[in-house]
């Protein structure tokens, strides 16, 4: 393993994320020469743009984004998100019919979200799409000034409390069509740092989340930090939703899931082509 400076490191504000990086930047900042500097919290889709740039060695990323990177970033094992009954929700101010939004306005949290990509299989029918920050986008359906939005992270647990209706479980579409959980972020790596360091921080990540699930109570601090929702009911549900076995180890479910949400945003003609290995190791660098 080479080193020569930390790695720089980005992840979400959101609780999911904290959860499982909060032991890994206590234990940096208590060690000499540490891993990685100080980590960048930024909504996902800054992130998702920085990385068609190659901005951070380790980034988490959108399913639907990392497609893009392939040829500079690899997917770690662990720290992804993946499961069921946690996808992006579509929703609207009363009960329609998504045939109903066609010709409409649709709110989507950014371009390379995984939540816009899965809203382009979902309805392929003629629908403007705008971009916003996902805090931004319940209030925007409220208001009328969207038709509709696509929302995610805490989102979910707190829609009904503006009236909102959910049209579609975008998550659960994925899985009653191919009968598996829906891929919606991972952490990436920079393929050119070798196979010793990334199999270092891929380590190190597992590490930090087995951490916190054995001590939670001593992430709550961080968690709120930084939380769009501070209210322990809601950072319970969003941690028990977004965390999971697959944020340990993606396993074999996990990678069948990946290759197929990939194989289809090809099909839809949104992701590029590629022929490598999408996860690291030492076959794919």
């Amino acid at each position: 393993m080479t080193q020569t400076s930390p790695l720089t490191l980005g992840y979400s504000p959101c609780p999911n994320d904290t959860f499982i990086f909060c032991n890994l930047v206590q234990a940096m900042r208590d060690e000499l020469f540490p891993l990685f500097s100080e980590p960048v919290l930024e909504d996902v889709e800054t992130l998702n743009r920085w990385a068609l740039s190659g901005t951070l060695d380790v980034t988490k990323l959108s399913f639907h984004a990392v497609a893009h990177v392939l040829d500079s970033y690899c997917i770690l094992s662990a720290g992804s998100a993946l499961g069921r009954g946690c996808g992006p929700l579509l929703v609207t101010r009363e009960n329609v019919t998504p045939g109903d939004l066609t010709g409409g306005v649709v709110a989507i949290p950014g371009k390379y979200t995984t939540a816009a990509l899965l809203f382009r299989m979902f309805m392929a029918e003629d629908v403007e799409l705008v971009e916003m920050r996902f805090e931004q986008i319940m209030d925007a359906v409220t208001a009328g000034e969207v038709d509709g939005g696509v929302i995610i992270h805490e989102s979910r647990f707190t829609y009904q409390e503006l009236g909102l209706v959910c049209l579609q479980d975008l998550g659960q579409w994925w899985e009653d069509r191919f009968e598996l959980p829906i891929p919606l972020g991972c952490i990436a790596i920079r393929r050119d740092l070798g196979t010793g360091l990334i199999s270092a921080v891929d380590e190190r990540i597992r590490e930090s989340l087995l951490s916190a699930r054995r001590n939670p109570d001593r992430c709550y601090e961080y968690i709120k930090t930084y939380a769009q929702e501070t209210d322990d009911a809601v950072i319970d549900q969003h941690i028990g939703l977004y965390v999971n076995e697959f944020s340990l180890d993606l396993g074999d479910e996990g990678r069948t899931a990946v290759h197929r949400f990939i194989e289809e945003g090809r099909r839809c003609g949104v992701l590029p082509a590629w022929d490598g290995e999408l996860f690291c190791s030492r076959e794919s660098l």
